[in-house]
């Protein structure tokens, strides 16, 4: 639903214009070449990789080193806390508290820009959850549910995690995504563009949940 609206809403505004005609010639259907199919896989995948493939590793690197610098004594989630990522999660609370969220949760949604599915391993950095198993996440939940506000208000609430779902919804949380944009538009104009009016799009989705939520005495 919602793209269907963004698409309408940009159809009308910044790519107006004339409607250009197209003319789809439909080729005959064959069975594929085997051989054909594997080189060009293979020519894709490798143009992929030494083109998206370094925005990637690049941009993954810098957030690696956000989590990690500078280095301080303590345990893990220490060390999260007065990293950059950390001051920067605290830098954020004031703007995304208003959607239920904590510093701890800015930190989560800052390195989930690389995907979303990162966001429960940071947390579990965050909150210095050691578990060998990756399908049991009842430690992580347990020291989540212990959560609190400086007040004691629990901070993760049916209400905040819904705020959250919400957010990712809507959310531009991926690095590949935004590669392949660069890649096929050939510049960071629409990259950025695209970061920008998606995450404002889920802060404020995430901003009517949450706040009419609390209006409603959920």
């Amino acid at each position: 639903m919602g793209a269907f609206c963004f698409g309408w809403l940009f159809n009308r505004t910044i790519m107006r214009g004339e409607t250009s005609l197209m003319v789809l010639e439909m080729p005959s259907y064959k069975s594929p070449s085997l051989k054909h199919l594997v080189i060009y896989v293979l020519e894709r995948a490798r143009i992929f990789i030494r083109r998206a493939g370094t925005v990637i590793l690049g941009l993954t690197i810098i957030l690696w080193a956000a989590m990690n610098y500078p280095k301080t004594e303590g345990d893990p989630s220490s060390q999260v806390a007065h990293s950059v990522a950390g001051m920067a999660g605290h830098a954020i609370e004031p703007v995304i508290k208003p959607l239920g969220f904590d510093w701890k949760i800015g930190i989560g949604l800052i390195a989930s820009f690389a995907a979303r599915e990162v966001f429960n391993s940071t947390m579990g950095v965050i909150y210095a959850v050691e578990n060998s198993d990756d399908e049991d996440i009842t430690p992580l939940r347990e020291h989540m549910q212990a959560e609190t506000w400086p007040d004691g208000a629990p901070v993760y609430t049916p209400l905040v995690c819904v705020s959250v779902m919400v957010f990712f919804v809507f959310a531009m949380q991926c690095l590949s995504t935004v590669a392949v944009v660069k890649r096929e538009t050939n510049g960071w104009k629409w990259p950025l563009f695209q970061i920008a009016y998606m995450t404002a799009a889920a802060y404020f989705a995430s901003l009517i949940v949450y706040q009419g939520g609390r209006l409603l005495g959920f």
